[in-house]
């Protein structure tokens, strides 16, 4: 992937749920662009279903929850998590907050794996044009891509079918947060080579969205 990573922490996420008991139709009605947040924190629960909606495997042969042209897959998925930003929990057994981080989304382990220690909302805020409002939410989901993955094979016209793809994985997060009770935004106003810094990534992986996401205030 090209990310430079501090630590090799992982992981293990739930598995996701197939069966919810909201109807698509009643999520497509709710979705809202919704800026404000309260701060008590996500479950791990939520956050495995908020990643495998973006990037899950949900079939054989590695297919994935959202389409990309050619099965070339050029997204990224980064989860900046503040304090408290995720409670893992198990029945009757004590709460336990996650490390303050960015961490990387494994697709094929379903897991995180630490990629940078500490709360860093704040430095992501301030390069997406000072919007408080990422730095307020428990965690926010930046998504970014390796355009020479799809690139290679349909040449210049891969840009745009990249472009697609992270609309279609925004649409897929936005959905699921409304189903678990949650809310986000996508975000495209901020510096690009900002975000990067911050992620400290590789210059050719390209961040394309922020979504902060948590309960509506």
């Amino acid at each position: 992937m090209g990310a430079k990573r501090s630590n090799l922490t992982q992981i293990k996420l739930p598995p996701p749920k197939l069966k919810s008991k909201v109807s698509l139709e009643e999520v497509v009605a709710k979705r809202r662009s919704i800026r404000k947040y309260r701060t008590e924190p996500l479950t791990l629960f939520q956050l495995s279903q908020l990643l495998w909606s973006a990037q899950g495997i949900t079939a054989a042969r590695k297919l994935r929850a959202a389409p990309s042209a050619g099965g070339t897959y050029p997204l990224e998925i980064f989860v900046f998590i503040g304090r408290p930003g995720i409670i893992a929990s198990e029945a009757k057994q004590p709460k336990e907050e996650l490390q303050p981080g960015i961490y990387h989304y494994e697709v094929s382990s379903h897991s995180l794996v630490l990629h940078q220690p500490g709360d860093l909302r704040e430095k992501l805020a301030e390069a997406a044009l000072d919007q408080g409002f990422i730095a307020n939410a428990p965690i926010n989901i930046v998504i970014c891509a390796l355009y020479i993955r799809t690139s290679h094979r349909y040449g210049r016209r891969g840009e745009r079918y990249v472009h697609m793809e992270v609309g279609h994985v925004g649409e897929n997060i936005q959905l699921q947060a409304i189903a678990l009770g949650l809310a986000t935004v996508e975000i495209g106003a901020f510096d690009d080579e900002e975000v990067r810094k911050v992620l400290r990534l590789q210059e050719q992986i390209k961040p394309l969205y922020i979504m902060p996401i948590g309960k509506q205030l």
